[in-house]
């Protein structure tokens, strides 16, 4: 498995990260940790969760499930020193976790102590902030996404406030890197000037949706994460199995994702099956298992991206970590580039 560095931490990983958000409600305590040791046994040392986990969907009940799951594993295992952990506090607004509470210094604080306590460890390697307190325009919101209602002064004050905050909780050894999710190009050049500022920490990663069907992130947070030294952690680089082609002609099998969420979180569109289809069509042209060409070519990239596996079956996993062996040759992402262009945007 290839290494990776994330940003300029000095954190190695490997090249691919284990998605977790299944655990605690699609997935039992003992099939997550099945996951882990199958995700370790392929390379793959790096998981991905978060404080509002499992979803699909959030519940007051079950925030703080997943978290408990990875520490379960690590208690059981004793093999703190062979995975790197990524974990997030929940953006403004989610009404299960603290009634919707937004990120501030204080909730910064107790939501990385009560994930350290969860995850039964003395320090979280990698911590992120799950979504800006000023909103996004991920998941779908690009629609009607509108800047002008942010204030800019608060905006920036925050952000101060919260690198400040961030920073004592790596000089006490409680987190030892810092990232963003959900982000913007503005917001994460803002995050890395108010660190430099602050004297760290600096922003590492972003993580925010990537795959073949949602290229937001190609052009100025391109940019940026290469000048910047920023590697993207993608999530959702099958796009919610959307790419697996098992909803292929609209339908919905028993035990899916979709049959949990309809919409996919506003991915199903008249647009995206005729997209889809023709991803597929690309993938059988080349004998390719189409979950692994959606995931290698996410390792093609020309700035460094970590796709974030998610899996609800062994099966699924160990066919996703095929990817990791995987190289498109030129024919394959020629076609791949000319798919994008008759079907740019489909959600």
């Amino acid at each position: 498995m290839e290494r990776m560095t994330l940003g300029r931490t000095g954190i190695a990983v490997s090249a691919f990260c284990l998605g977790t958000m299944t655990w605690g409600n699609q997935n039992t305590e003992d099939e997550a940790h099945a996951q882990i040791d199958m995700a370790l046994d392929h390379g793959v040392d790096f998981l991905d969760t978060a404080e509002m986990y499992p979803t699909q969907p959030v519940r007051a009940e079950t925030v703080g499930r997943t978290e408990e799951i990875i520490g379960a594993w690590l208690a059981r295992t004793g093999r703190r020193g062979d995975v790197v952990i990524a974990t997030k506090i929940t953006g403004a607004g989610n009404p299960h976790v603290r009634a919707g509470a937004p990120i501030t210094p204080g909730t910064l604080r107790a939501a990385c102590e009560a994930s350290l306590k969860r995850l039964r460890t003395d320090v979280i390697d990698l911590y992120q902030l799950h979504w800006p307190n000023r909103g996004s325009y991920h998941f779908r919101q690009n629609w009607t996404f509108n800047p002008a209602r942010q204030d800019r002064a608060a905006t920036q004050a925050h952000m101060a406030e919260i690198v400040e905050a961030a920073g004592r909780l790596v000089t006490e050894g409680k987190i030892r890197a810092f990232g963003v999710s959900n982000e913007s190009a503005w917001g994460t050049a803002e995050w890395l000037r108010h660190g430099t500022r602050a004297g760290g920490p600096r922003v590492a990663t972003i993580q925010n949706e990537y795959s073949l069907l949602c290229r937001h992130w190609d052009t100025d947070l391109a940019e940026l994460c290469h000048h910047e030294e920023v590697t993207l952690l993608a999530f959702s680089p099958l796009a919610g199995g959307l790419l697996s082609g098992k909803y292929a002609g609209d339908v919905t099998p028993e035990g899916t994702r979709r049959a949990l969420t309809p919409d996919l979180g506003g991915r199903i569109t008249p647009q995206v099956f005729p997209a889809v289809a023709a991803y597929l069509g690309v993938a059988a042209r080349h004998g390719l298992n189409p979950c692994q060409m959606a995931l290698a070519w996410v390792r093609t990239r020309p700035v460094p991206v970590i796709p974030i596996l998610g899996a609800t079956s062994l099966q699924q996993l160990r066919t996703n970590l095929g990817a990791a062996e995987l190289r498109l040759n030129a024919e394959v992402l020629d076609e791949i580039e000319a798919v994008r262009r008759d079907h740019p945007m489909p959600y």
